[in-house]
């Protein structure tokens, strides 16, 4: 039987630990950081095995497992899985494995949907992987069986969004979530072109509520809305995890103390650092950070 951490306590200024497949989960990492500035977090992008929706789910859960454990080995008091596609696969075997809290992004986008819904129809947009799981649809219908509910893969989003942040001097948008048409100059229509042929399937369905399945989707929010309109509500599951993961943290009296300097430290599983640190630094406001390249230790469980 395993044994879990003891909670009599005020503080914890251990790290939270946050993996994604790669770049996305640093719009988590970004929300997290500014509601618990006085936390300290460990990121890993396994760009390595980028992406993981196209992947079986078994392997994923694997991958899911093996990271859980090098963060638990580095200390960390809290995991967030800060992947669509890991959750679905691993979340529920990765709480079972290991002692501290774990959570994942599609619970937390679920329940707003549900809250924010009038209609009762609600969309998912997601990789395919996600979608595939049916993850969103389990976990909407086990709050509310009655929401209709229209999921969509939308894999090329991934790349747009990626292309977006390469682009130079976009780190004012990026900052404010708007990778726009300027943004992207004469691409724009191509990929509005590609929103438009994802999205009004889901307009035609009369949703009112979208569920953004992947944390690269906050990064092209505007190019979405575009086609949305504003009658349609976005519900990112970066937000709402942040919220969870602060939930959690007060509950458990395991908030950091704010005594201590925090860290940010940030892992890659690929060789291509430099680009990594380029990446994080768009998405987290031209912030200047260093990565490390990381070798995760095969899972042992």
């Amino acid at each position: 039987m395993r044994r879990c951490r003891t909670t009599d306590k005020t503080h914890d200024d251990a790290s939270i630990g946050i993996f994604d497949s790669g770049y996305g989960g640093l719009t988590v990492l970004k929300e997290i950081a500014f509601r618990l500035p006085q936390e300290s977090t460990v990121f890993i992008g396994d760009s390595a095995r980028c992406p993981y929706g196209p992947r079986d789910l078994d392997e994923v859960k694997r991958f899911t497992l093996q990271i859980c454990s090098h963060l638990v080995s580095l200390g960390c008091k809290l995991i967030v899985i800060a992947c669509n596609t890991a959750t679905a696969a691993g979340l529920k075997a990765a709480q079972m494995a290991f002692d501290i809290p774990i959570v994942g992004v599609i619970e937390a986008g679920s329940r707003a949907a549900v809250h924010m819904t009038h209609t009762r129809r609600v969309g998912v947009i997601a990789t395919e992987g996600t979608i595939k799981s049916n993850a969103y649809r389990d976990a909407i219908v086990n709050l509310d069986a009655g929401i209709e509910i229209h999921s969509k893969a939308t894999p090329a989003f991934v790349e747009i969004a990626e292309l977006g942040l390469k682009h130079e001097n976009n780190t004012r948008r990026v900052n404010d979530r708007n990778i726009c048409a300027d943004t992207f100059g004469d691409d724009w229509e191509e990929y509005l072109r590609i929103a438009n042929d994802y999205l009004v399937p889901l307009i035609d369905a009369d949703i009112d509520t979208l569920v953004l399945g992947c944390t690269h989707f906050p990064i092209i929010e505007p190019l979405i809305s575009e086609v949305l309109g504003e009658s349609i509500h976005l519900v990112s599951s970066a937000e709402e995890t942040a919220r969870d993961v602060a939930s959690i943290l007060e509950r458990r009296g395991a908030l950091a103390s704010g005594s201590s300097a925090t860290s940010h430290r940030f892992f890659t599983t690929s060789n291509a650092t430099d680009e990594f640190a380029e990446f994080g630094a768009l998405v987290l406001g031209n912030e200047d950070i260093e990565v490390e390249h990381l070798d995760l230790p095969e899972y042992k469980g």
